[in-house]
């Protein structure tokens, strides 16, 4: 067995729709009602939710976006590479990993709205992070990119978004 089967067995993670696997490993018990949440939002959330996410060099993270602010936190492994696209279409990527003596960020958050994206740094690696949603995530705000459609938006970002979409 794998060290990348070991993890996904040994937490029991299940595949994602955006690439990698994922276990929800926290949810809180209160939620916000609908009415004290913003239009964006079709009913109550929980307060907050968290995952464990494991992505491998074989794959990525495809472009998504959710209503909501996500923490990612590094765990093991690999770097991992992840790609921002604000709404007003402003690109950047950090690197979180453990190395902050080589800036790596041990946490990152990519805030409401914007594009991302993810890829691990090293070939044949994996990246064990986490990722913490508030007000907590359900997959109603979850949007998968389509290709042609983030290009047409965002034409000046054609390659990375031809790299990291699938659809």
């Amino acid at each position: 067995m794998t060290k990348i089967e070991q993890i996904v067995n040994k937490l029991q993670l299940a595949p994602h729709p955006e690439g990698g696997f994922f276990k929800e490993v926290y949810r809180s018990k209160e939620v916000i009602n609908k009415d004290s949440l913003n239009s964006d939002f079709s009913s109550e959330r929980n307060y907050s939710t968290s995952i464990y996410f494991l992505l491998t060099s074989n794959s990525f993270s495809a472009f998504h976006r959710i209503n909501q602010d996500e923490i990612w936190h590094f765990y093991k492994g690999s770097p991992i590479k992840l790609h921002i696209i604000s709404q007003e279409g402003d690109y950047w990527n950090v690197i979180i990993g453990s190395n902050i003596e080589n800036d790596e960020l041990l946490q990152y958050t990519v805030l409401a709205k914007h594009w991302f994206a993810a890829e691990v740094i090293k070939n044949d690696n994996y990246s064990l992070v986490g990722c913490t949603v508030a007000p907590g995530f359900d997959f109603k705000d979850f949007e998968l990119a389509n290709r042609s459609k983030l290009i047409s938006i965002f034409p000046q970002h054609e390659n990375i978004i031809t790299k990291l979409t699938r659809i």
